[in-house]
């Protein structure tokens, strides 16, 4: 599930959406200059309707804490990252950014673990009978 893609949201929300995460990206690099938030993803942008608000999901490396700090970090530099968005976005509202970290993938990840957990302990199972009875000469 992409966030952007929500439902609810009309093609120029999208497409406010994506702007705002490709722009996102270029400043979070260029502006913040910040070694540490050199690897943050951002997965998606969930706009309102009216383009007051758009929430921002990231993905980035280290511990919960170390990712509730940089998330932190990255709403602190939010006002400033809205202003830059003013200046190269060509809407008449830029809306005020809220920066989420996106569970999202780290549960995909542990999901794909169990399914492949339970698929190997399914091929156990199906093979153990076989081998017993291959290695029984009666």
């Amino acid at each position: 599930m992409t966030h952007s893609s929500s439902t609810h949201s009309s093609p120029r929300t999208r497409r406010v959406g994506e702007q705002i995460r490709r722009d996102l990206a270029e400043l979070i690099r260029d502006e913040l200059r910040d070694p540490r938030l050199a690897l943050v993803s951002m997965t998606g942008v969930e706009v309102s309707r009216d383009l007051a608000y758009a929430r921002v999901y990231v993905t980035l490396l280290g511990d919960p804490a170390e990712r509730a700090e940089r998330v932190a970090e990255l709403n602190r530099a939010a006002p400033l990252l809205r202003r830059e968005l003013g200046r190269r976005m060509h809407i008449r509202t830029v809306p005020k950014l809220e920066f989420r970290y996106d569970e999202v993938v780290e549960y995909g990840a542990r999901l794909s673990a169990l399914i492949d957990a339970a698929v190997t302990t399914d091929v156990r199972r199906h093979r153990d009978p076989e081998e017993t009875d291959s290695e029984d000469p009666a």
